[in-house]
This record gives structure tokens, sequence and C-alpha cells, in this order.
């Protein structure tokens, strides 16, 4: 990884967390959240800006990795361990990461390109199925 991209992704995380939105580079405009996950292989803590789409309720994220030929290590990482952290909108909380079933695939993917048209050229560039992730919050236990 270059350190261009660590430091554009650094400032995009600075700028959703104090502003909510990203307020320079390509993801202007865009929805953008921040999901943190667990190392799949070392158990580190790691935090990634993502475009997301909301359908049904939920945040929609997909694992691009800009159409290259293997999945982010994010999407690695919430396979082995589910539960991450999201941060949107001046929220933070714990959500369950759930891969889309083949029969939702094509239309979550469709609605999340549709907002996102880039999307559309990373599945032109790589075999791969790039997975759909649907993330549920997890709600709190309530104490009586």
């Amino acid at each position: 990884m270059s350190s261009n991209w660590h430091e554009m992704t650094q400032t995009l995380i600075k700028d959703v967390r104090d502003h909510g939105k990203a307020l320079s580079g390509p993801f202007v405009g865009r929805n953008v959240l921040i999901l943190t996950t667990k190392g799949a292989k070392s158990g580190e803590v790691r935090s990634t800006p993502l475009v997301y789409s909301w359908q049904k309720g939920h945040h929609v994220i997909v694992a691009s990795k800009g159409g290259a030929p293997t999945h982010p290590s994010w999407y690695h990482n919430l396979r082995t361990h589910p539960v991450v952290t999201v941060e949107t909108g001046g929220k933070k909380f714990q959500a369950r990461a759930k891969v889309v079933s083949d029969e939702d695939y094509e239309h979550m993917y469709k609605h999340h390109a549709d907002e996102n048209p880039s999307f559309w050229d990373y599945r032109k560039k790589t075999d791969r199925k790039i997975p759909v992730i649907v993330l549920e919050p997890i709600e709190e236990a309530k104490t009586a």
C-alpha cells in the first residue's frame, strides 16, 4: 500500500469522525462509513473507510477492492470475526456482518452500483464474484 493511499485513508477516517463526511478526494459526495474489524490472522483492530448504500433498513457495503482479483483484507476479517464496529453520521455501533445470499445478491449489487457507478466498472475488471455485505446493528441488551 502506498504512503499516498495510507495518507488519504487516514484523512478520510478523520473527516468522517470529525465532520460525518468526506471533505476531499474521491469519496466527496458519497455515503461513507468507517468499518472496524479484527484481523483474521493478526487479531489486530483495523479501520477502513468504505462507500455504503442504504438498503432494507441497513448499511450495505461491497468488497470490490477496485475490481482486483482478490478480496480486500477487511472482507476476510469480517468472515472470521463477523461482529464489527460501524461509524457513520456521528454514530458508532456494533453490527453483525452478513454476506448476502444468491437470492438477494443481484438486486442488492445493482442498487449499490446504481448509486455508485464505479462499482459497475469494478465488476468488469475481475472474474471473482464481488461480495455484498449487510451490516445489521446488534441490539444492546436491556436491563430490567
